[in-house]
């Protein structure tokens, strides 16, 4: 199958033009007989002492299926959007692609959320039987103008409950329920959307739940945008291994984002769980003049005495001018930082 990623295209500049992002990435799911199906599900069922009812559940087996793949490698992938039929070449050795596209103004006004929807499939190589697969998908573009404000913003902890400090929970909240939003959240995020703020979701979630996430904003009532996820890959006997750590790309992705729309503002909310206050800081004495502030919603993370993590949150905000950097315990507190209200 092929699985298409949220992104987002920018105006080029000194026209009316669009520059496309489009991303995805071919897979196979693995047969419920294969060996590393089996494994997998062995080690998952130790991990966290499951019964076989418990592995029989509709939650489960959805989260699970999500890393129970082979990525296809030399995959043809071909994208129609615009009125037009592009190839994208293959996909790479872990199965994903990347393509940019330059589109021409789409006619008429769009509705909020700017996008625009597009086709892909993709031709998988000749299997054993000697035949190929065709697989097909539908994806979305959002159109994110020159100037404006832009939220980027986490999702495990700050929009998703996920309890990231604790690893069994991490790995039940992935796994075995429901995902669940952060309360308030949703609102407080409609509300920018509807004031005209654009959305970009960076996290260290893997790119096998792209889809279950897209499809829980749906649900809650998040504003869809672009979302930049961390590339996972089954590479020993434990499921999910272990998640990779937001400390080595994070603040690559926002800064790319940032340079891609030099005239935008940026709000960066995260929480205080993991190392979104240090990866914002960084970014904001890097780039002021496009910060409109940082946001932090205050959690437990692994056990620190609360005490500790309010020295460690007062030592960031003064790195930075007075006001910019912010805690939050409730997020009705926030609801003011939208569009038009963001410090300047």
């Amino acid at each position: 199958m092929i699985v298409l990623f949220p992104t987002y295209a920018r105006r080029i500049a000194g026209g009316t033009r669009w520059r496309a992002t489009v991303a995805g990435m071919v897979v196979r799911p693995l047969p419920a007989t294969s060996r590393r199906r089996v494994l997998a599900m062995a080690v998952f069922r130790r991990l966290f002492d499951l019964d076989e009812e418990q592995l029989r559940q509709e939650v489960f087996r959805r989260r699970s299926d999500a890393f129970l793949f082979r990525r296809i490698p030399g995959a043809a992938v071909a994208v129609s959007i615009g009125g037009r039929v592009i190839e994208a070449g293959p996909t790479d050795r872990v199965g994903h692609f990347h393509l940019e596209i330059d589109l021409d103004d789409p006619p008429g006004p769009l509705a909020a959320p700017r996008t625009i929807a597009y086709d892909a499939w993709a031709t998988e190589p000749a299997g054993d039987d000697g035949g190929e697969t065709v697989s097909r998908g539908a994806g979305r573009v959002h159109l994110v103008d020159d100037e404006g404000l832009s939220v980027i913003s986490d999702i495990d902890d700050t929009v998703k409950v996920t309890a990231v400090g604790n690893r069994r929970e991490l790995l039940a909240n992935t796994l075995l329920r429901e995902f669940r939003a952060v309360p308030g959240m949703p609102e407080i995020y409609r509300g920018w959307e509807t004031d005209g703020a654009a959305f970009h979701y960076v996290s260290a979630s893997p790119w096998q739940l792209a889809s279950c996430l897209d499809g829980f904003f749906t649900e809650c009532g998040l504003p869809s945008g672009s979302m930049h996820l961390k590339l996972f890959r089954l590479k020993d006997s434990t499921p999910l291994g272990r998640f990779p750590s937001r400390k080595k790309s994070k603040r690559r992705v926002i800064e790319q984002i940032m340079a891609d729309f030099p005239r935008r503002r940026f709000l960066l909310i995260g929480d205080s769980g993991e190392r979104d206050p240090d990866v914002y800081t960084a970014v904001a004495r890097r780039q002021p003049s496009q910060v409109a502030g940082v946001v932090i919603r205050r959690v437990d993370g692994h056990g620190r005495p609360a005490w500790k993590l309010d020295r460690r949150l007062d030592r960031l905000a003064r790195r930075l001018p007075r006001g910019l950097f912010q805690v939050f315990d409730e997020p009705d507190s926030i609801r003011d930082l939208g569009p038009g209200r963001a410090p300047a």
